[in-house]
């Protein structure tokens, strides 16, 4: 047996303290032999002992963080200086910040507002935006009157263009004035006509209906470039424009839709009257519009004269409203089946 077995059992026990029982009525207490129980004035008197920062308390499940947390938090709030973390320096903020930065900067924008204004001074060399602005000054009513002269030229008396200091009125002020706005809509309308008849012929295709608006400009673009070399082999000093030729050699856009639409409602017959009549308006139309504009000394005297020049001047006139029911059918009658 193990020396230690025995000398807890050579060991005498210790009596077990016998409680004293007594019976007081209906009660019984028993009071055994221990230890005196302190008061509770005692026990409120005993020092709890205060943990140290470092110590955690052993009945603790969980150690506590947020004093750490609070301040951890407050020490990076400090440097803020307005209770927010204080923000590392960006690249962007540290790049404007730089001297060399700054003066590239203003080396840029000053280059650029050097760009702006030249292109602003040359730009009315190639793009007259000034003068298109003048033809795009139209009303309404204008238009309506201007589709009315273009149908029915012979009812109109006065054809002499208005001006005020030297420069033309509006059109919107002077039907006779040449405008943009009705040749853009025609054309674009011309276009849209053209595929809606080839598609009621079932021989639409956009390929086919490129052809038809690159050929249409082909012709405007060699209508102007043949006056206006004419003119200058005539030497004709006149007012008359690029712009106003593309004004005027556009108007004829507005009796080919009427002629293809009719032909579309009424067959050949419709397409061949509507047609015909819109080529002798346009033929009148242009012979009084370009008389003035091409024959202005004669016109503004009010003598014919009989030279050599002016019947040159005169046989140009009718040259340009000649070609024009020319192409008018040249554009149209492909439309009509």
């Amino acid at each position: 047996m193990h020396p230690a077995g025995l000398a807890a059992a050579g060991t005498p026990r210790q009596p077990k303290p016998v409680p004293h029982c007594g019976r007081s009525g209906r009660e019984s207490s028993c009071k055994m032999n221990e230890a005196p129980r302190p008061s509770p004035a005692a026990a409120s008197k005993r020092r709890v002992p205060v943990s140290q920062p470092g110590m955690a308390d052993p009945h603790q499940l969980f150690d506590d963080t947020s004093s750490a947390q609070s301040r951890g938090y407050g020490a990076q709030r400090a440097p803020g200086g307005l209770g927010y973390p204080t923000a590392s320096a960006s690249p962007q903020a540290a790049f404007l910040g730089d001297p060399v930065s700054n003066m590239a900067m203003a080396y840029g924008s000053s280059l650029a507002a050097q760009g702006k204004e030249l292109v602003d001074k040359n730009i009315d060399r190639f793009i007259p935006v000034t003068k298109l602005k003048y033809y795009f000054a139209v009303d309404t009513m204008y238009v309506g009157k201007k589709l009315g002269l273009l149908f029915f030229p012979y009812l109109h008396q006065d054809w002499e263009v208005q001006y005020q200091q030297d420069t033309p009125v509006a059109p919107r002020f002077d039907v006779n004035a040449p405008d943009l706005y009705i040749p853009a809509m025609a054309f674009i309308t011309y276009v849209l006509v053209a595929g809606l008849a080839l598609g009621t012929q079932d021989r639409f295709s956009p390929d086919l209906l490129g052809l038809q608006a690159s050929s249409a400009l082909a012709w405007l673009t060699l209508e102007v470039l043949a006056i206006l070399l004419s003119l200058y082999l005539v030497t004709v000093n006149t007012d008359l424009t690029t712009i106003d030729l593309v004004a005027f050699l556009g108007y004829k856009y507005v009796g080919m839709i009427g002629g293809v639409l009719m032909g579309l409602l009424f067959g050949k017959i419709g397409y061949y009257l509507v047609l015909g009549w819109c080529c002798v308006s346009i033929f009148v139309f242009m012979i009084r519009t370009l008389r003035l504009k091409i024959l202005a000394e004669a016109a503004a005297e009010g003598i014919p004269v009989r030279g050599a020049r002016n019947q040159l001047r005169m046989y140009l006139t009718m040259a340009v409203a000649a070609a024009q029911p020319l192409l008018m059918y040249w554009l149209t009658f492909h439309l009509i089946r």
